[in-house]
C-alpha cells in the first residue's frame, strides 16, 4: 500500500518541459465539451510502438456538476489558473496517475490484472474528505469499528451502489495532499443511468467500468487525461496525447 501511494506523487513541470512518461503505455481519456460541461467521452488507449490504439470506447460518462478546474497532477496548470478545491462540485482537469481499486466483493469476483491492488471493504475502511485531518485524502484501516463522528463520516462502505467499485484518480494525492485541494476522486458507477452528474469524480455504466477495470494493467504505467475539448487540442501534440 505505501508503494501504491508513493507512487502518486504528484509532479510540477515547466509548462513546455512537459509530455506523457515514455513508460507510459495505457491512457484513459476523457474528453468534456467544454469546462462547464458534466458530460464526458471516455475513451481506453494503448500504445503500439510509437502510436497511439483505440482499444475501448468512447463510452459516455459524468462528471462534476459544475464542470471542471484544472487539479494537481503530473500536468503543469497555468499560471494564474483557478485549481480544483473540496466542494466545489468540479472534477479535476490534467494528467493524473490511476491508482488502485476498492469495492464491496470480494477478490474473487472481480475481473483485473493480477497485478493491480484491489481491496474489498469492509466498515473499518475510511477514506477522508475532511482538510483538517490529518489523514486528509488518504485510505485508513481501522483495527476496530469506528466510533467516533469523523470516522463514520469517512466510512467507505455506506451500502450506495454507485461506490460499490471504484478506481482512485491519483488527483492531490498522497503523501503530499494539499489540505482543501479536493479529495476521494474516483471513477465509480454512475448515478440514474447517468441522469446525475457527481460532485468531481468521473462516473460511467457499470458494464464499462467493469471492463476498464478488467483492461488496466499497471505494469504499463496508465493515466487518465480529463480536459475540455480545446485544451485537448491545444496540448495533443505537445503532451503527447493519443
Amino acid at each position: 500500500m505505501r508503494n501504491f501511494l508513493l507512487a502518486l506523487i504528484t509532479l510540477t513541470l515547466p509548462l513546455s518541459a512537459f509530455e506523457l512518461p515514455s513508460s507510459t503505455k495505457q491512457v484513459v481519456v476523457g474528453v468534456a465539451n467544454s469546462w462547464d460541461s458534466s458530460q464526458v467521452s471516455v475513451s481506453l488507449y494503448e500504445k503500439n510502438g510509437k502510436s497511439w490504439k483505440l482499444v475501448e470506447g468512447p463510452w459516455r460518462g459524468r462528471l462534476g456538476k459544475k464542470g471542471l478546474a484544472w487539479g494537481r497532477g503530473l500536468h503543469p496548470a497555468p499560471a494564474g489558473a483557478t485549481l480544483k478545491q473540496e466542494g466545489d462540485w468540479k472534477a479535476p482537469a490534467g494528467v493524473f496517475r490511476i491508482g488502485g481499486a476498492w469495492g464491496y466483493a470480494p477478490a474473487s469476483e472481480i475481473k483485473k490484472h493480477p497485478n493491480l491492488f484491489y481491496r474489498q471493504v469492509t466498515t473499518r475502511d475510511l477514506w477522508y474528505e475532511d482538510p483538517s485531518s490529518r489523514y486528509y485524502n488518504k485510505h485508513r484501516i481501522l483495527n476496530r469499528e469506528p466510533s467516533s463522528p469523523a470516522e463514520k463520516k469517512a466510512q467507505m462502505k455506506q451500502n450506495d451502489h454507485p461506490h460499490s467499485l471504484k478506481i482512485f484518480i491519483g488527483h492531490n494525492s498522497p503523501p503530499k495532499a494539499v489540505p482543501g485541494g479536493g479529495s476521494a476522486i474516483f471513477f465509480h458507477i454512475w448515478r440514474g443511468g447517468g441522469s446525475k452528474p457527481t460532485s468531481g469524480c468521473t462516473t460511467l455504466p457499470e458494464g464499462q467500468l467493469k471492463t476498464l477495470l478488467a483492461k488496466l494493467d499497471p505494469t504499463k504505467q496508465p493515466l487518465y487525461v480529463l480536459l475540455p475539448e480545446k485544451e485537448y487540442l491545444k496540448h495533443r501534440s505537445e503532451w503527447k496525447l493519443p
